[in-house]
C-alpha cells in the first residue's frame, strides 16, 4: 500500500486553494474588527467538529462526511488535504514593578491596544493513496495537535518590556478515513468517502461547560482538498445522465463537494461546509481578505476607514488580520475604490442587440397582492408604520405574524440551493419585515435548529416570502 503523509504539491491545488482560503477564515473576525464587538463574541459556525463527549449535548457533530463520484484512470493516486483552524487563547499580562505579571482586560499602546482573544492558528493534513488501495480497504491517518504555551514579550517605545502575551493550545486529535467503492454503471466510476472526525477523549468537566471549552479542542473551518493524478470526477450538481442516480445516493454530511481549480478541469474537489457553485472563484475586484462575506466589499472598506482611531486602534490590537483589514482600508488608491464601485460581467444585451429576450418568468403567484400593497412606502398616505414583532398578514386565510408556526415551501422563482435544502421543514416566525418597495418577508428560525438561540442573539434569520410558507397553527 502507497500511503503517505507528505504534503500535496502545492501546484496541484493552488488555485482551489485561494477559495479554500474564503472558506478557512470565513467570518473569522466580523467588522468592526475589535474583540468588544457582540458579533465578535459568538464566533466560528461553520465546519466546527468538536470533541464527541461534548457534541449530542449541545446538537453541534464531531464528524464530517464527503462522499463523491469519480472517474479513475489506470493506477490513479488521490490526494487528500485536511484543513482546519485550531483556536489559540491569548491572554493579556501587564508588566508590575515587582517584576511580576498580572492578567488585565487591555494593554494600552499607541498604536493598538491588545485585548484577550482566541486566535486561529491554520493546520494541515495530507496524505497521498493509490485508489486501488482504497478499493482494497479503507486507509486511515489519525493526527494529534499536542498542547502548548508560549509567551511574546509586549515592549514601548523606547524597548522597555510592558507586559506580555500568552498564547495556550489545547490538545486535539482527530482521525481522516478514506474508501472507495465501485459502483454498477456502465462505465468505471467510484464512489470515493472521506470521513474527518474530532477523536478528541475531553470530557466536559461538568454539564455547564461552554462552547469556548470546546472551541479550544476543536477542528474549526474544516474542509478538504481532494485531487485525482488521472481521471476526473463529477459533478454533484450537473453529472451526466448515467450517473444522476449514483450521485444522488451519495451521502453527504456537514459538508458540500463541488468541482474546483482551473476551468474545464474535473480532477480537483473542494468540500466545504458552505454550499459553493461549481468552480467557484474569488472576484478579481477583491483588494484583499475581508472576512465578512454577508457585506459587500465597497460597503465594507468605506465603513471600515470611517472608524475611530480608537476604534481601529483596539481593532489592530485584536488580531493581525484585523490590523491588516483596517491598514488596507485606510491605504487603497483611488483606482482600486473605482474597480470596488462595480462591475459588469455580461454585456450581452449591448453586443447582442438583436438576441432574443429572456423568457418571461413564471406568472405571479395570486398569493402576491397579500404581500403588494397599492400604496407604496413613499407615498404620504401610506401613513402604517412597521412593526416586526407585531405586524400580521393573512396567509391561505390564517394570520401569521411572530410566534406563528408554518411549513417551508420555497418555490423556484426566488430561492437559492440552501433554501431548497429546508423543504417540508417547520419553522417558528420570528418577525414580519417589509422591504422600501413594499414586499412582505417572514423572518424564521428553522424547528430543530441547534443554532436557534444563536440566530436570535445575532439577528441572524432566514427569510421567506409568505406564498412561500404555509400556517400551521398560531402560537
Amino acid at each position: 500500500m502507497t500511503t503517505t503523509t507528505a504534503a500535496v504539491p502545492e501546484s496541484r491545488f493552488a488555485l482551489a486553494r485561494q477559495v479554500a482560503d474564503a472558506v478557512l477564515f470565513e467570518g473569522y473576525v466580523l467588522y468592526p474588527y475589535r474583540a468588544s464587538a457582540a458579533k465578535n463574541r459568538m464566533r466560528w459556525q461553520f465546519g466546527v467538529l468538536v470533541p464527541p463527549a461534548w457534541g449530542p449535548r449541545h446538537g453541534e457533530h464531531s464528524a464530517q462526511r464527503t462522499e463523491l463520484v469519480a472517474e479513475p484512470r489506470a493506477d490513479a493516486s488521490v490526494a487528500v488535504e485536511l484543513r482546519f483552524l485550531h483556536a489559540r487563547r491569548r491572554t493579556v499580562e501587564e508588566a508590575r514593578a515587582d517584576g511580576a505579571f498580572a492578567a488585565v482586560p487591555g494593554l494600552h499602546l499607541p498604536d493598538r491596544v491588545l485585548v484577550p482573544w482566541d486566535e486561529g492558528c491554520e493546520e494541515r493534513v495530507g496524505m497521498s493513496v493509490r485508489v486501488a488501495d482504497l478499493e482494497a480497504g479503507e486507509v486511515s491517518l489519525p493526527f494529534t495537535r499536542p498542547a502548548r504555551e508560549e509567551t511574546e514579550p509586549v515592549l514601548d517605545a523606547d524597548g522597555r518590556q510592558v507586559g506580555r502575551l500568552v498564547r495556550r493550545t489545547e490538545r486535539i486529535d482527530g482521525v481522516l478515513r478514506l474508501h472507495a467503492r465501485q459502483l454498477d454503471v456502465p462505465y468505471r466510476a467510484l464512489k470515493l468517502t472521506a470521513v474527518v472526525e474530532n477523536t478528541a477523549d475531553w470530557t466536559p468537566p461538568d454539564e455547564g461547560s461552554d462552547r469556548d471549552a470546546a472551541l479550544a479542542r476543536s477542528l474549526v473551518a474544516a474542509h478538504l482538498l481532494l485531487g485525482l493524478s488521472a481521471g476526473s470526477f463529477l459533478s454533484m450538481t450537473d453529472p451526466p445522465e448515467w450517473a444522476r442516480a449514483s450521485v444522488a445516493g451519495c451521502d453527504n454530511r456537514h459538508t458540500w463537494p463541488v468541482l474546483a481549480g482551473e476551468g474545464g478541469r474535473a480532477d480537483v474537489v473542494l468540500s466545504s461546509p458552505i454550499i459553493l457553485e461549481d468552480h467557484p472563484r474569488i472576484a478579481p475586484e477583491s483588494a484583499g481578505a475581508m472576512y465578512d462575506a454577508t457585506e459587500i466589499d465597497e460597503i465594507l472598506a468605506l465603513r471600515t476607514a470611517a472608524l475611530t482611531d480608537m476604534e481601529k486602534r483596539e481593532a489592530r490590537g485584536t488580531d493581525t488580520r484585523a490590523a491588516a483589514v483596517i491598514d488596507l482600508a485606510d491605504t487603497l488608491p483611488p483606482e482600486v475604490w473605482e474597480r470596488l464601485h462595480g462591475a459588469v460581467r455580461s454585456l450581452r444585451e449591448i453586443t447582442e442587440p438583436g438576441a432574443a429576450a429572456p423568457p418571461a418568468g413564471p406568472a405571479p403567484l395570486d398569493g402576491d397582492a397579500v404581500f403588494r400593497p397599492d400604496t407604496p412606502w413613499w407615498d404620504p398616505a401610506h401613513a402604517d408604520p412597521a412593526d416586526p414583532a407585531r405586524d400580521r398578514i393573512t396567509v391561505d386565510g390564517t394570520a401569521v405574524g411572530t410566534g406563528s408556526r408554518v411549513l417551508l415551501r420555497p418555490g423556484l422563482r426566488r430561492t437559492d440551493a440552501q433554501d431548497l435544502f429546508l423543504r417540508g421543514r417547520t419553522a417558528l416566525v420570528e418577525a414580519v419585515l417589509r422591504d422600501v418597495d413594499g414586499g412582505v418577508h417572514l423572518a424564521v428560525t428553522v424547528d430543530g435548529d441547534p443554532g436557534a438561540d444563536i440566530r436570535r442573539a445575532q439577528g441572524r434569520f432566514l427569510y421567506f416570502q409568505p406564498d412561500e410558507v404555509t400556517p400551521l397553527e398560531d402560537a
